[in-house]
């Protein structure tokens, strides 16, 4: 009897250790079940005979573990952070060149560029101020007929009382490049672009530019200089001696550069005074209008 008793309580412990033992002195559901015809709702013990209660407690007990959802691998590096496609990034369209790059009218834009590597044969230094004293550099080069009429325009305004300077005057392709990549760095493309020349379009690479300024705006290039004694001077009469004010204000969509006041561009007499009476740009002479 004393082993039909162990027997019985070891069984009871096997049945409390798979539903909780508190639940089968509650009657709870969870370990009988709803009556079934064929399912007894009491739960029924084996007697084991004294020859076997040995071998019945050297088994190991079997314990049931109810089935789990399979744990998700976590993702590898490569899966969790797909690299993304690269953007297809196309080339920039080429900008035609000029046909006419030693032309007094040549225009020369963000549409037209100027033949690689172009330098006029005919630069020389006019006899002008330069706010950068007496140094004989590139930058203080015109062509030869541009050079001549600045002359001219600088001698007539300094009989009137205006003192001007010549600041910027040719540039080379080299030169332009480093000025440009210089302005982004600083600036960012898009304020670059705005104010600055791509290499191979710009109007001081024709040896036809020139930016002029004054003692009174300390010699800088800047916008207030519209407004000054020799800003003014300039806008009224630059025209006389072939020069224009090639980016003025208000005229950005035709140009694609900011109004400077300080920039004028040789295209000869005839060409510079049309332009003036009609308050038009070079784009809108040559009729090669691509709004921005």
């Amino acid at each position: 009897m004393l082993k039909k008793g162990i027997v019985y309580s070891v069984s009871l412990s096997l049945l409390a250790g798979c539903t909780g033992f508190d639940s089968l002195l509650e009657g709870k559901e969870t370990l009988l079940g709803s009556p079934h015809s064929g399912k007894s709702t009491v739960p029924v013990v084996t007697v084991v005979e004294d020859e076997g209660w040995e071998s019945f407690f050297e088994k190991e007990s079997e314990v049931v573990v109810s089935p789990e959802e399979p744990e998700e691998e976590p993702a590898t590096e490569e899966e969790a952070e797909e690299p993304a496609e690269p953007e297809e990034v196309s080339e920039p369209e080429a900008i035609p060149v000029v046909a006419n790059p030693g032309a007094m009218n040549v225009m020369v834009n963000k549409f037209w560029s100027l033949p690689e590597g172009y330098r006029p044969a005919d630069l020389i230094k006019p006899n002008v101020p330069f706010s950068f004293g007496d140094e004989n550099s590139d930058r203080s080069k015109l062509r030869a007929e541009a050079a001549e009429s600045l002359e001219v325009m600088f001698n007539v305004a300094k009989s009137e009382g205006i003192e001007l300077y010549a600041r910027s005057g040719f540039r080379s392709y080299e030169t332009q490049e480093a000025i440009f990549k210089n302005e982004v760095a600083t600036f960012g493309y898009e304020q670059a672009v705005l104010y600055v020349a791509l290499p191979g379009t710009s109007e001081h690479q024709t040896g036809l530019a020139m930016d002029i300024t004054a003692k009174s705006v300390g010699l800088e290039l800047v916008e207030s200089f519209e407004g000054t004694a020799e800003g003014k001077w300039l806008a009224e009469n630059a025209h006389h001696y072939g020069f224009i004010l090639r980016y003025p204000k208000g005229k950005t969509n035709i140009t694609g550069y900011a109004f400077e006041p300080w920039h004028f561009r040789y295209v000869g007499v005839d060409i510079a005074e049309e332009i003036y009476a009609k308050g038009i740009t070079l784009e809108e002479y040559m009729g090669d209008v691509r709004e921005f």
